[in-house]
C-alpha cells in the first residue's frame, strides 16, 4: 500500500522534512516514488510547500497520507481558503 508520508531531511538538529509517496513498509528515509513538496517546521510560521495536483493524483490512486500529512493538507488548505486582509 503507498503511503504519503514525511522523510527527514537536513542537518543535525536543523530538521526539515520532505513530503514523499514511499510503500508503507519501507523504512522513514527508504526509497521513495516521488516526492510531493516539502516541510519546515524551523521557520516561523512552519513552511509548508505541496504540489497540491500531484497530492490529488496520488491519492485518487489509493495513497494514504499519514495524520501528520493530513493535518499538513488540512492546515494548507485553511490557509488558502482565508486570504489575509492588508491593513
Amino acid at each position: 500500500m503507498l503511503k504519503i508520508r514525511l522523510a527527514r531531511a537536513g542537518a543535525k538538529k536543523k530538521v526539515s522534512y520532505r513530503v514523499v509517496v514511499m510503500e508503507g513498509e519501507r523504512a522513514r528515509n527508504g526509497r521513495f516514488v516521488e516526492i510531493l513538496g516539502s516541510y519546515n517546521p524551523r521557520r516561523n510560521p512552519p513552511e509548508v510547500v505541496l504540489d497540491r495536483e500531484r497530492v490529488a493524483y496520488w491519492m485518487g490512486v489509493g495513497a494514504q497520507p499519514s495524520e501528520t500529512v493530513r493535518s499538513l493538507l488540512q492546515k494548507a488548505s485553511r490557509a488558502q481558503a482565508t486570504p489575509q486582509t492588508a491593513g
